[in-house]
């Protein structure tokens, strides 16, 4: 696609990044067909190519309105269109730039400003969120069952490993994961920990950035990602080999903070090694596995009985892994439901469900009945947003798919893993 950046951006590095961006589109439309909001509301402005049109307006110098914004604030940013993509367009990175662009030219104001306000206020800061999550879980009973629906039950932590492996890595705490899911990162430090791995976490790091990055308060998000960088780069120089996340939401932006943090002359190079030594919980085991025969675990998973699985857009299209988690649940001889369309987003997408929440129930309600078609025993997702996302629209107990492999490897183990 044809683009000039008109003169007064040329110096502007965002307009010269989405340019750049821009040149590999080819105006093919594949992406139109697996988009969830054009999908939903038949408007090709709210499509990928029609939100790559609208930026490229504004690249050549044309002046955003509210409606360029309405037509970005509805993109999902699943990335679905990227995965579909025959140019190898970078569509997650340009939306970004674009809304970073028309924020600027067309500030909010009203409900709109103040409400992402206090999200900014609370959601990145774990400290803040678990007190407010304590709270809802105590007159739980007693609320609305639409507003009950939305506060996870609390969950029976299990008990944390005591031995000390030569093979250490670190985990994202992340800040809603703590206080709404914290058996996951114990789940994983346990199954790690029968594979002879020590699972650390640095007790200073925090929000991995992507709340503040993708609310447009980009700069804020960059403090976020040196802050954990600095936290976690003495265990890097200690030996460890791995950052991993087992929200898949903030694995894609852990993996993307290389590029975030290019043209940062001090953050640049550390940076860049955190992203290639992040990793998916999944993509961990993957390889630890690689040679072991797990065909001990048939008969106590197959017990569990049927599981739908929902991968995250995340996972799939931002972190490219699609069917790796479900091939490996498949070894360990779960019996997987099959979920149509299960390359969709179930419109959780951070945020988005807060700001968009017709468009996100819509989406939601597409995903469960699809999830529940088969009738399943087990929901499981890998992200903490689908999977409070998902519970609250099917009224089920929805699990990080790490919490079975833990029933399984700690609870039964009848095979002696060796990792």
């Amino acid at each position: 696609m044809q683009t000039t950046i008109a003169p007064e951006l040329i110096d502007d590095p965002r307009a010269i990044a989405a340019e750049e961006v821009l040149r590999k589109c080819v105006h093919c439309g594949f992406c139109l067909a697996t988009c969830p909001t054009y999908n939903l509301l038949g408007d090709e402005k709210d499509s990928p190519r029609g939100r790559i049109y609208l930026i490229k307006q504004m690249v050549e110098g044309h002046e955003p309105t509210e409606v360029t914004r309405t037509h970005l604030d509805r993109c999902l940013t699943c990335r679905n269109c990227e995965t579909t993509c025959p140019s190898g367009v970078e569509y997650g990175h340009l939306v970004d730039l674009g809304r970073s662009m028309v924020e600027e030219k067309v500030p909010r104001s009203g409900a709109s400003k103040f409400i992402r306000r206090a999200l900014l206020a609370v959601l990145p800061y774990s400290r803040r969120v678990g007190p407010l999550v304590k709270m809802g879980q105590l007159v739980r009973p007693l609320l609305p069952s639409a507003l009950a629906s939305s506060i996870p039950p609390r969950q029976q932590v299990p008990w944390a490993p005591r031995e000390t492996h030569q093979r250490k890595m670190l985990v994202l705490d992340g800040c809603v994961q703590p206080s709404m899911s914290p058996a996951t990162n114990a789940s994983a430090a346990r199954v790690l920990n029968a594979l002879g791995i020590t699972l650390n976490n640095a007790t200073s790091s925090g929000c991995c950035g992507a709340v503040h990055f993708h609310l447009n308060e980009q700069q804020v998000a960059k403090d976020f990602m040196r802050r954990n960088i600095d936290a976690w780069w003495p265990f890097v120089e200690a030996g460890c080999e791995a950052v991993i996340t087992t929200a898949s939401g903030c694995g894609v932006m852990v993996k993307d903070y290389g590029h975030v943090l290019a043209d940062d002359p001090q953050y640049a190079d550390k940076a860049k090694r955190i992203s290639e030594m992040s990793f998916d919980i999944v993509e961990v085991l993957v390889k630890v596995l690689l040679q072991e025969d797990l065909t001990g675990y048939e008969s106590a998973a197959s017990a569990m009985g049927k599981v739908a699985y929902h991968p995250p857009c995340t996972l799939q299209h931002g972190q490219k892994l699609p069917l790796v988690t479900e091939t490996l649940l498949g070894r360990f001889g779960f019996t997987l439901s099959p979920v149509a369309n299960s390359h969709t987003c179930c419109g959780s997408a951070g945020t988005y469900s807060i700001f968009q929440p017709e468009l996100s129930h819509q989406l939601r309600d597409n995903k469960v009945k699809a999830l529940l078609a088969d009738e399943p025993d087990i929901i499981a997702t890998s992200n903490i947003g689908c999977q409070l996302h998902l519970q609250g629209g099917s009224g089920r107990t929805v699990v990080h798919w790490i919490e079975l492999i833990d029933r399984l490897v700690t609870d039964n183990a009848p095979v002696q893993l060796q990792g």
